[in-house]
Protein backbone atom coordinates (compact mmCIF):
# COMPACT_ATOMS: atom_id res chain seq x y z
CA UNK A 1 0.00 0.00 0.00
CA UNK A 2 1.33 3.41 -0.86
CA UNK A 3 2.36 6.29 1.30
CA UNK A 4 0.42 9.42 1.16
CA UNK A 5 2.63 12.32 2.01
CA UNK A 6 2.00 15.45 3.47
CA UNK A 7 -1.30 15.38 5.02
CA UNK A 8 -2.35 18.00 6.77
CA UNK A 9 -2.49 17.33 10.60
CA UNK A 10 -1.03 14.37 10.76
CA UNK A 11 2.65 14.25 12.29
CA UNK A 12 5.71 12.89 10.34
CA UNK A 13 6.17 9.46 9.85
CA UNK A 14 2.41 8.39 10.64
CA UNK A 15 0.97 9.15 7.13
CA UNK A 16 0.41 5.08 7.32
CA UNK A 17 -2.02 4.71 9.54
CA UNK A 18 -4.53 6.84 8.05
CA UNK A 19 -5.20 4.36 5.99
CA UNK A 20 -5.34 1.08 8.70
CA UNK A 21 -8.22 0.00 11.20
CA UNK A 22 -5.89 -2.65 12.70
CA UNK A 23 -2.27 -3.56 13.31
CA UNK A 24 -0.09 -6.29 15.01
CA UNK A 25 2.38 -6.17 17.21
CA UNK A 26 4.96 -9.29 18.14
CA UNK A 27 7.79 -9.13 20.24
CA UNK A 28 10.74 -10.76 19.65
CA UNK A 29 12.19 -13.66 21.80
CA UNK A 30 15.46 -12.97 23.53
CA UNK A 31 17.24 -16.05 24.03
CA UNK A 32 19.63 -14.28 26.25
CA UNK A 33 16.72 -13.67 28.39
CA UNK A 34 15.55 -17.05 28.36
CA UNK A 35 18.34 -18.64 28.89
CA UNK A 36 19.69 -17.02 31.91
CA UNK A 37 16.12 -14.63 33.10
CA UNK A 38 18.40 -12.00 32.91
CA UNK A 39 15.75 -9.00 31.63
CA UNK A 40 16.68 -7.37 28.25
CA UNK A 41 15.60 -4.83 26.43
CA UNK A 42 11.96 -5.15 24.79
CA UNK A 43 11.96 -4.97 20.89
CA UNK A 44 8.86 -5.42 18.88
CA UNK A 45 7.92 -5.55 14.92
CA UNK A 46 4.45 -3.85 14.18
CA UNK A 47 3.07 -5.35 11.03
CA UNK A 48 0.17 -4.69 8.92
CA UNK A 49 -2.96 -7.29 8.77
CA UNK A 50 -0.87 -8.74 5.32
CA UNK A 51 1.93 -9.27 7.56
CA UNK A 52 4.46 -6.47 6.49
CA UNK A 53 6.27 -4.87 8.33
CA UNK A 54 5.08 -1.29 9.64
CA UNK A 55 7.11 -0.03 12.21
CA UNK A 56 9.72 -1.18 15.07
CA UNK A 57 10.07 -0.95 18.52
CA UNK A 58 13.04 -1.21 21.00
CA UNK A 59 12.84 -0.36 24.40
CA UNK A 60 15.27 2.12 26.15
CA UNK A 61 15.97 1.43 29.85
CA UNK A 62 19.52 0.68 31.90
CA UNK A 63 20.54 -3.08 33.20
CA UNK A 64 19.80 -2.02 36.81
CA UNK A 65 16.10 -0.67 35.87
CA UNK A 66 15.03 -3.76 34.18
CA UNK A 67 16.48 -6.79 36.83
CA UNK A 68 15.25 -4.35 39.78
CA UNK A 69 11.89 -2.60 38.90
CA UNK A 70 11.01 -5.92 36.33
CA UNK A 71 7.39 -4.82 34.79
CA UNK A 72 6.70 -1.93 36.57
CA UNK A 73 10.07 -0.20 35.03
CA UNK A 74 10.21 3.12 33.96
CA UNK A 75 10.84 3.05 30.07
CA UNK A 76 11.25 5.07 26.90
CA UNK A 77 10.34 3.17 23.76
CA UNK A 78 11.52 4.43 20.20
CA UNK A 79 9.17 3.50 17.30
CA UNK A 80 10.74 3.60 13.93
CA UNK A 81 9.28 3.32 10.27
CA UNK A 82 11.35 1.26 8.13
CA UNK A 83 14.20 3.86 7.08
CA UNK A 84 15.25 3.55 10.71
CA UNK A 85 13.37 7.15 11.33
CA UNK A 86 11.78 7.57 14.76
CA UNK A 87 8.56 8.54 14.49
CA UNK A 88 6.72 8.03 17.55
CA UNK A 89 8.75 8.18 21.13
CA UNK A 90 7.31 6.58 24.26
CA UNK A 91 7.81 7.63 27.83
CA UNK A 92 6.44 5.84 30.89
CA UNK A 93 7.46 6.69 34.64
CA UNK A 94 7.59 4.74 37.24
CA UNK A 95 4.87 4.05 39.08
CA UNK A 96 2.58 1.71 40.79
CA UNK A 97 0.28 -0.92 38.92
CA UNK A 98 -1.80 -1.42 42.01
CA UNK A 99 -5.04 -0.13 43.05
CA UNK A 100 -3.57 0.49 46.31
CA UNK A 101 -1.58 3.49 45.64
CA UNK A 102 -5.07 5.36 43.47
CA UNK A 103 -2.79 8.67 43.83
CA UNK A 104 0.45 6.90 41.87
CA UNK A 105 -1.25 4.88 39.01
CA UNK A 106 0.24 4.33 35.43
CA UNK A 107 0.58 6.72 32.70
CA UNK A 108 2.02 6.83 29.13
CA UNK A 109 3.19 9.95 27.10
CA UNK A 110 3.73 9.38 23.42
CA UNK A 111 5.13 11.79 21.57
CA UNK A 112 6.27 13.04 18.02
CA UNK A 113 9.88 13.06 18.40
CA UNK A 114 10.44 14.49 14.24
CA UNK A 115 7.89 17.70 15.52
CA UNK A 116 8.42 17.37 19.78
CA UNK A 117 4.84 17.36 19.65
CA UNK A 118 2.50 15.70 22.46
CA UNK A 119 -0.10 13.77 20.56
CA UNK A 120 -1.97 12.17 24.10
CA UNK A 121 -1.49 10.44 26.84
CA UNK A 122 -2.29 6.97 28.37
CA UNK A 123 -4.13 7.12 32.02
CA UNK A 124 -5.26 4.08 34.35
CA UNK A 125 -7.70 5.17 36.50
CA UNK A 126 -8.30 3.64 39.69
CA UNK A 127 -10.75 0.85 39.80
CA UNK A 128 -11.51 -1.76 43.02
CA UNK A 129 -11.40 -4.88 40.19
CA UNK A 130 -10.64 -3.57 36.76
CA UNK A 131 -7.63 -2.26 34.56
CA UNK A 132 -9.22 0.78 33.27
CA UNK A 133 -7.74 3.87 31.22
CA UNK A 134 -8.28 6.88 29.61
CA UNK A 135 -7.05 7.57 25.94
CA UNK A 136 -6.47 11.18 26.13
CA UNK A 137 -5.62 13.86 23.93
CA UNK A 138 -2.38 16.50 24.21
CA UNK A 139 -4.62 18.80 26.43
CA UNK A 140 -5.33 15.74 28.29
CA UNK A 141 -8.93 15.76 27.47
CA UNK A 142 -10.56 12.08 27.72
CA UNK A 143 -11.32 11.12 23.87
CA UNK A 144 -11.66 7.50 24.26
CA UNK A 145 -11.70 4.62 26.95
CA UNK A 146 -9.93 1.06 27.33
CA UNK A 147 -11.23 -1.48 29.76
CA UNK A 148 -9.22 -4.97 30.62
CA UNK A 149 -11.00 -8.32 32.33
CA UNK A 150 -10.97 -8.99 35.58
CA UNK A 151 -8.41 -11.21 35.25
CA UNK A 152 -6.00 -10.19 32.90
CA UNK A 153 -4.33 -13.52 32.43
CA UNK A 154 -3.11 -15.11 29.08
CA UNK A 155 -4.30 -18.69 30.29
CA UNK A 156 -5.06 -20.97 27.12
CA UNK A 157 -7.03 -17.90 25.07
CA UNK A 158 -6.88 -14.52 23.57
CA UNK A 159 -7.36 -11.65 26.28
CA UNK A 160 -9.09 -8.21 25.30
CA UNK A 161 -8.94 -5.15 26.50
CA UNK A 162 -12.27 -3.10 25.38
CA UNK A 163 -11.70 0.51 23.34
CA UNK A 164 -14.99 2.45 24.34
CA UNK A 165 -16.16 5.99 23.36
CA UNK A 166 -17.20 8.23 26.41
CA UNK A 167 -20.83 6.91 26.05
CA UNK A 168 -19.65 2.86 26.27
CA UNK A 169 -19.74 2.66 22.45
CA UNK A 170 -17.30 -0.23 21.63
CA UNK A 171 -15.25 1.08 18.30
CA UNK A 172 -12.13 -1.47 19.05
CA UNK A 173 -10.29 -3.38 20.94
CA UNK A 174 -6.16 -4.12 21.84
CA UNK A 175 -5.77 -8.09 22.32
CA UNK A 176 -3.00 -10.13 23.84
CA UNK A 177 -3.20 -13.07 21.52
CA UNK A 178 -2.48 -16.68 22.78
CA UNK A 179 0.56 -17.82 21.39
CA UNK A 180 1.19 -21.62 22.11
CA UNK A 181 1.84 -23.26 26.03
CA UNK A 182 5.49 -23.41 25.23
CA UNK A 183 6.00 -19.51 24.41
CA UNK A 184 3.45 -18.41 27.07
CA UNK A 185 5.50 -20.39 29.66
CA UNK A 186 8.53 -20.50 29.13
CA UNK A 187 8.87 -16.42 27.53
CA UNK A 188 7.33 -13.17 27.65
CA UNK A 189 7.68 -12.28 24.11
CA UNK A 190 3.98 -11.55 23.16
CA UNK A 191 1.51 -11.13 20.44
CA UNK A 192 -1.14 -8.19 20.58
CA UNK A 193 -3.57 -7.27 17.36
CA UNK A 194 -5.14 -3.70 17.87
CA UNK A 195 -8.33 -2.63 15.91
CA UNK A 196 -9.79 1.03 15.78
CA UNK A 197 -12.22 3.32 13.55
CA UNK A 198 -10.59 3.68 10.18
CA UNK A 199 -11.44 7.30 10.18
CA UNK A 200 -10.41 7.94 13.68
CA UNK A 201 -8.13 11.13 14.15
CA UNK A 202 -4.00 9.51 13.44
CA UNK A 203 -3.08 10.86 16.32
CA UNK A 204 -5.28 9.13 19.13
CA UNK A 205 -4.55 6.27 16.83
CA UNK A 206 -0.87 6.71 17.93
CA UNK A 207 -1.30 6.61 21.33
CA UNK A 208 -3.42 3.65 20.52
CA UNK A 209 -0.49 1.87 19.62
CA UNK A 210 1.39 3.75 23.18
CA UNK A 211 -1.20 1.46 24.94
CA UNK A 212 -0.54 -1.45 23.27
CA UNK A 213 3.06 -1.77 25.25
CA UNK A 214 1.62 -0.37 28.17
CA UNK A 215 -0.58 -3.26 28.63
CA UNK A 216 2.15 -5.59 27.47
CA UNK A 217 4.23 -4.50 30.24
CA UNK A 218 1.28 -4.00 32.92
CA UNK A 219 0.07 -7.29 32.77
CA UNK A 220 2.34 -9.73 30.16
CA UNK A 221 5.72 -8.85 30.54
CA UNK A 222 6.41 -11.66 33.07
CA UNK A 223 6.62 -15.41 31.77
CA UNK A 224 3.82 -16.92 32.82
CA UNK A 225 5.35 -19.58 35.44
CA UNK A 226 6.42 -16.76 36.60
CA UNK A 227 3.68 -14.17 37.21
CA UNK A 228 3.35 -11.93 40.31
CA UNK A 229 -0.35 -12.08 41.87
CA UNK A 230 0.61 -8.29 42.91
CA UNK A 231 1.46 -7.46 39.14
CA UNK A 232 -2.28 -6.00 39.23
CA UNK A 233 -4.63 -5.43 42.71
Amino acid sequence: MPIPQGIQGCPPGLEYLTQIDQLLVKQKVELLEVMTNIETANKYKIKNSMGQDVYKAKEKSNFCTRQCCGPIRCFQMEITDNTGREVLHLDRPLNCATCCFPCCLQKLTVTSPITGEVLGLIKQKWHPFLPVFEICDANENVVLKMEGPFCAVSCCGDVNFEIKTKNDESVGKITKQWSGFAKEAFTDADNFGITFPLDLDVKVKAVLVGAVFLIDFMFFEQAQDQQQSTQWG
